[in-house]
């Protein structure tokens, strides 16, 4: 192969917004095919998207041999059961974040996984692979902050639309594991560690059982991080990385524009550094950087089993909350 050739599992927004027009601009990748449970759903997507391929049912794309990978971003309680039937029907998976409803679950992709050592599998973290990340994780490292020792992130938007899929309890929507599982992330990420306790304040939804405001404290051996995310407020989302010599802070950290320039700033002693980064697609990036994993047949940049680790913490933090005090990991 040359090039991966992708099917998509479900026409979900995020995947015919987002993720499929940003992988067509890849180098190193082409979408071939998407599945709906309902044909003419497909079909209009393809026809919309310039896909050959349109199929009335999940299993049919599975059972193209023309399909060597799958992008999985149906709702979460489908992330692990379907992530499962595509490896056994052969296929590559780039399953959305995050991995399962719970830290059990995800664990039950990575014993699949094990199962197929050819094949690849990760979740779609995409943030982690845009410059500003990875310059932003370069200058922790390279002791541009001096020893990082704190991060405080925030994320929010407002939805409160009874029938958006974020506020089904069962479907496992909520704020936690919808916007927050990046603010875990991105924490573990920069300490490059797991946190060994955690301890969760939450608001939930009187009508849709959703968390709808959370803070989060994680305690991490070289020092802490802090967060707040939130479905029913405005708006919002930032970064800051704090060490003992200095800061960076990301304007746009998350949602990333792919048509203008990302922002962050490097503070230190003697002033403050202003870094814009060129615009870049960072579901292009992503893509490209699986499918080169698979062309290649080299390591997924992010293991499955950070997926699970995230998870872990965010069901930590569910009980901390209820409990109403720190949660050992």
């Amino acid at each position: 192969m040359d090039k991966l050739r992708w099917g998509v599992l479900s026409t979900a927004r995020i995947g015919t917004e987002k993720v499929i027009p940003a992988m067509q601009q890849g180098e190193h990748g082409v979408v071939a095919a998407i599945a709906s449970r309902n044909l003419e759903k497909a079909q209009d997507a393809a026809a919309r998207l310039g896909i050959l391929k349109a199929y009335g049912s999940y299993e049919a794309l599975l059972a193209d041999p023309d399909v060597d990978a799958v992008y999985n971003p149906m709702p979460n309680h489908l992330h692990v059961p379907w992530s499962i039937k595509a490896l056994e029907a052969g296929k590559h998976v780039l399953c959305e974040k995050p991995i399962g409803l719970t830290a059990a679950d995800g664990q039950c992709l990575v014993e699949a996984a094990q199962q197929h050592p050819a094949l690849k599998v990760m979740e779609a973290f995409m943030y982690r692979h845009h410059p500003q990340w990875q310059r932003a994780r370069q200058i922790v490292r390279n002791g541009g902050i001096g020893t990082l020792r704190t991060v405080h992130s925030f994320f929010s938007y407002f939805n409160a639309d009874p029938g958006n899929i974020r506020n089904r309890a069962d479907l496992g929507g909520g704020g936690l594991m919808d916007i927050g599982c990046y603010n875990i992330s991105l924490s573990r990420f920069l300490f490059d560690d797991e946190p060994r306790r955690v301890c969760g304040l939450i608001d939930f939804d009187p009508q849709f059982g959703t968390d709808r405001l959370a803070s989060g404290l994680l305690d991490f051996e070289g020092g802490s991080a802090t967060f707040t995310c939130s479905t029913q407020l405005m708006r919002y989302q930032r970064v800051q990385i704090l060490g003992t010599e200095g800061r960076v802070e990301i304007e746009i950290p998350f949602n990333a524009p792919p048509d203008r320039p990302c922002r962050l700033w490097h503070h230190q002693a003697q002033g403050a550094d202003e870094i814009v980064l060129d615009a870049v697609n960072q579901y292009t990036v992503q893509g490209d950087l699986f499918a080169q994993a698979v062309l290649n047949d080299t390591p997924v940049p992010t293991p499955l089993t950070d997926a699970v680790a995230n998870m872990r913490v965010i069901e930590a933090l569910f009980e901390s909350a209820e409990r109403g005090g720190w949660m050992e990991l």
